[in-house]
């Protein structure tokens, strides 16, 4: 029997073990740590999930691109030609006119050239391609149809590669001299098509412009009209010129009549003064020359006279002679002086007479020229409009022409660059690509299947999986046994003295198996050190989890450490510890709960085991079931004291009453599930269940584990080379 040592160390069969020694890794517990991110699914948990599921993928993937090389092989091939057009947008697109200068550089390359593969796929240009090779009716719906729907060629694919002024038509078809004539033809229809359009719009501009021509034509024959007319009645012939010599006449007019308004101005002035009679206005004037002169010559000869009359006296000769020389000089001086008078108001007469004269011409001048001048602006006029008619006439004379020899002119700006030609290799199908597509989609289609099948498996499958999602631990894994009824039931046969997990030393599951039953009894007795563990109860939630037959090996195992056991077959509804040891169930709890017997007569012991004591269910009792509670926990009580391990075999937990009884009556409860089978839902609800009822849950046992469903159960996989290395040694 099992003494406590200390916190750290418990004696087992005479020997003494660390807990650190008796719970190695490999026992399959799993103990979380506490920095350990629960909510989150490692990464190598996906790629444990690709590596199980690796064949299934392998295989995938193998049929899917053997089943693409079949059918890509029996496909009809496909041949695609293309044809390359270049369009030039400097070239002109006429030889007259502003349509022979050169393009400058534009901005709207990307829409011009989406323009024209929109023009190649109409239906202008794809029609007579159509009705040629007789396409309709394999790509378009029937002939009836054909003549009011657009013709759409499905097999006619139209790009422009990026930077470049070049369209590639490409068509495919299953002959390959067809799908480079019909990518030709398209090209050459729609060089066709573009000039078509051109010609149309230039011959419908000379329509247009004839018809306003004749308009035009009268319009210019009435303004000319107009503009002789009006010449006609202003007398001359250009009335610019005649404005032009009015105006310079008018300012020499107008200069010569200021100079005589002076004359004039001046000469009345002398006139006046000669007037009044004075002799120095008369010597001042113009004429006052001579006057001056005979005035000296009478000045000297009436000094002389003076000087004789004084030297000779009144009756000499020589004063007679003066007498009449000064006579003479005086009278010619004075009538000289009265002429004088007489030219300066002539002068001044003149003088006035030639402004007066002047003045008039001017106004006339003036007046002829202000006339003139009003008549101009309205000559202007006409003769703008006479010639703005004329100029017009003769540009659209001229549009007319240039349209017409433009028209005519088929430019090269959009030329075949590279004409098809038929393709030596097809197209479709593409073996290689679509190998390569189908190796890669199946891969990651035959992944995604994997990563999603266990994202939805909501089975128990590993430890770690138990503690992230149930909060629990994983006190057990014990592994899957080919044959298993063959290979583990019953416990002891013919009277051997040994169990069933070491009778097959030659078998590797059973060795196996044996190994893990012997690692789930360490970690249960281990697993809680503070207090001897005297009961145990052994369930599942649900049938046919394997609860009775690891129960069964669980006794025989801590029997076999000459412990003294007691196994209690507590499912009175479905029993079967009886069959792992080919023992009678006549007799058992059953009898003892409704007081038929003593619990220690229906005892049995099997053979081979002689620490080991099995209870087995007895007859089904419905009475039985209703007092297991009471008279259970009396059993336990009374059995505790002389068993060193009682273990209970209770019924499943969800949807029967005593597991729940049972559960409350003993010291811990382990779980059975089966791994990959038990529903995970399902485990939670019992252990929910059982922390409701504060019942001592020791944890779980994973049962029929493989290293297949797990990468924490990699380790079964060594314990059979282990133990026929040993068996050789």
């Amino acid at each position: 029997m099992p003494q406590e040592k200390s916190d750290k160390e418990i004696v087992l069969a005479g020997e003494t073990y660390r807990i650190a020694q008796l719970v190695p890794h490999s026992a399959g517990m799993a103990f979380p740590e506490a920095e350990q991110d629960e909510g989150g699914v490692p990464l190598s948990h996906y790629a444990w999930v690709l590596k199980r599921h690796r064949w299934k993928i392998l295989l995938f993937v193998a049929v899917s691109v053997f089943a693409t090389a079949m059918i890509s092989n029996r496909i009809t091939p496909v041949y695609e030609s293309t044809a390359t057009v270049d369009i030039d947008r400097q070239t002109p697109t006429g030889v007259v006119g502003q349509e022979s200068v050169r393009s400058g550089l534009f901005n709207d390359s990307d829409q011009f050239l989406a323009t024209q593969i929109k023009l190649v796929q109409s239906d202008s240009v794809l029609r007579p391609v159509a009705q040629r090779y007789r396409l309709t009716s394999a790509d378009q719906a029937p002939e009836s149809n054909v003549a009011q729907s657009n013709v759409f060629l499905k097999n006619l694919k139209v790009n422009r590669p990026t930077s470049t002024y070049l369209l590639l038509i490409s068509y495919r078809s299953t002959d390959p001299q067809l799908s480079a004539d019909i990518a030709n033809s398209i090209a050459q229809s729609y060089l066709e098509h573009t000039y078509n359009i051109r010609f149309r719009a230039s011959a419908s501009l000379t329509t247009f412009m004839e018809k306003q021509l004749e308009e035009l034509r009268a319009k210019m024959e009435q303004s000319s009209a107009a503009l002789i007319q009006f010449e006609r009645e202003l007398n001359m012939i250009s009335p610019e010129e005649k404005t032009n010599i009015l105006s310079a006449r008018l300012l020499q007019l107008n200069t010569e009549y200021t100079n005589a308004q002076s004359d004039r101005v001046r000469k009345e002035a002398a006139f006046q003064s000669v007037k009044n009679g004075a002799l120095e206005a008369v010597q001042v004037s113009g004429q006052g020359e001579p006057l001056r002169k005979l005035t000296e010559k009478v000045n000297e000869a009436q000094e002389r006279f003076s000087q004789i009359k004084a030297q000779y006296g009144t009756a000499h000769p020589e004063y007679r002679k003066a007498a009449a020389q000064f006579g003479e000089i005086q009278r010619q001086h004075d009538r000289t002086r009265q002429n004088i008078v007489q030219r300066v108001e002539i002068e001044y007469q003149e003088s006035m007479n030639r402004e007066g004269m002047l003045q008039k011409a001017v106004q006339e001048t003036k007046g002829e020229f202000d006339r003139l001048n009003a008549r101009s602006f309205e000559y202007q006029a006409v003769k703008r409009e006479a010639e703005a008619d004329k100029k017009l006439y003769e540009e659209l004379v001229r549009k007319i022409k240039e349209a017409g020899i433009n028209a005519s002119f088929q430019n090269s700006s959009i030329r075949i660059a590279d004409p098809a030609r038929p393709p030596a290799k097809p197209v479709f199908p593409n073996l290689k690509l679509n190998l390569a597509l189908a190796f890669v989609f199946s891969t990651l289609l035959a992944f995604g299947a994997a990563v999603l099948s266990d994202a939805l498996d909501n089975t128990i499958r590993d430890p770690e999986q138990v503690a992230r999602t149930l909060k629990t631990e994983v006190i057990g894994s014990l592994p899957v046994v080919k044959n298993w009824r063959s290979q583990l039931g019953p416990v002891a046969q013919h009277g051997s003295t040994k169990s069933l997990v070491a009778l097959h030393d030659a078998n590797d599951h059973a060795n196996t198996y044996a190994e893990a039953i012997r690692t789930l009894r360490n970690s249960i007795l281990l697993s809680d050190f503070d207090r001897r563990l005297r009961s145990l109860l052994v369930t599942s939630a649900s049938p046919g989890e394997g609860k009775s037959t690891i129960a069964a090996h669980l006794a025989a195992t801590h029997a076999e450490q000459h412990h003294r056991t007691l196994l209690i077959d507590g499912d009175l509804r479905r029993p079967s510890v009886h069959k792992r040891f080919g023992i009678s169930s006549a007799l058992g709890l059953s009898n003892v709960l409704v007081g038929e017997v003593p619990w220690k007569e229906a005892l049995i012991q099997p053979a081979g085991l002689p620490d080991l004591d099995v209870l087995p269910a007895g007859p089904p009792s419905r009475r039985a079931a209703d007092l297991i509670g009471r008279g259970l926990m009396e059993l336990l009580e009374d059995a505790g004291s002389q068993y060193d391990l009682v273990i209970l075999d209770a019924p499943p937990l969800l949807g029967f009453a005593e597991p729940l009884q049972m559960a409350t009556a003993v010291d811990g409860v382990v779980v059975v599930t089966r791994a990959g089978e038990t529903n995970r839902k399902a485990v939670g609800a019992v252990i929910a269940t059982l922390q409701r009822l504060r019942a001592n849950v020791m944890g779980l046992v994973l049962n029929q584990v493989h290293q297949e469903m797990s990468d924490s159960y990699y380790y079964y996989s060594h314990y059979g080379k282990y133990y026929r290395a040993n068996g050789k040694g």
